[in-house]
């Protein structure tokens, strides 16, 4: 978990939907097929600046790779650092820092998995919550600057994003070992705080509390089409 998910709403519902302050100009359009580096909706909450410092967090809706860039490293470069392990993500160096104080919040719409049958075949599952619900993973981000990009440049900075994942729990336990840290509205506003130092402590808690919302999922299968990169539309969800 995960290597594809769901996000069918328009940038604009989420900005209603979580009282978003400023969103980016190039949110990323729906998507029924998000793959790794492709762009991801992310939600943070970032202490204000200049003469509005010290006032209340600003939340932002911004596009992230979705595709973890550290930022000391060369750059977006082998395979992508998609998700992240809560269990180990306080103590390695690579996602330590981000930890601490770049947590944000991916919308998403459910994602899919790839159970493993008794006779060794693999089929393609849909996971989701009842009515479409929204859900938020638990993401940690980073930005890298690109030291060959000029001053100024749109590409001088990347926003890169990987998911916190868990063991599973709830109807997932049948179908894969690891699942998203799935955040509810009454704990992101503290995952979110630029104030609060992150430590392995809220991890911990914050995972533990996906158990109410993993208890909720809905699981059905889908279409092999799915495995196909290019494959995109509202048919991928479906139940098959």
């Amino acid at each position: 978990m995960c290597g594809r998910f769901v996000m069918a709403r328009a940038s604009s519902d989420l900005v209603a939907l979580f009282d978003v302050d400023v969103s980016g100009d190039t949110l990323p359009d729906p998507s029924w097929n998000i793959a790794p580096t492709r762009p991801v909706s992310l939600l943070v909450d970032a202490a204000p600046r200049g003469d509005d410092a010290g006032g209340p967090p600003v939340r932002r809706l911004a596009s992230a790779r979705w595709g973890f860039v550290a930022s000391g490293s060369e750059g977006p470069a082998g395979p992508p650092l998609v998700n992240a392990r809560v269990e180990t993500a306080a103590e390695k160096p690579t996602f330590r820092e981000a930890v601490a104080s770049r947590r944000g919040l991916v919308p998403a719409n459910g994602w899919y998995e790839w159970q493993q049958m008794p006779d060794g075949s693999k089929r393609p599952v849909y996971v989701h919550l009842p009515d479409d619900e929204v859900m938020l993973f638990a993401a940690l981000y980073e930005w890298w600057r690109d030291p060959r990009a000029e001053v100024g440049s749109p590409s001088r900075w990347l926003l890169s994003t990987a998911v916190l994942t868990r063991a599973s729990s709830g109807p997932l336990v049948d179908v894969h070992d690891r699942m998203p840290v799935l955040v509810g509205a009454d704990v992101m506003d503290d995952w979110l705080d630029p104030e609060t130092e992150g430590d392995d402590d809220l991890l911990q808690g914050v995972a533990g509390l996906a158990d109410e919302i993993a208890e909720r999922l809905v699981v059905h299968e889908v279409s092999p089409e799915v495995g196909r990169v290019s494959a995109d539309s509202p048919a991928l969800v479906e139940p098959v």
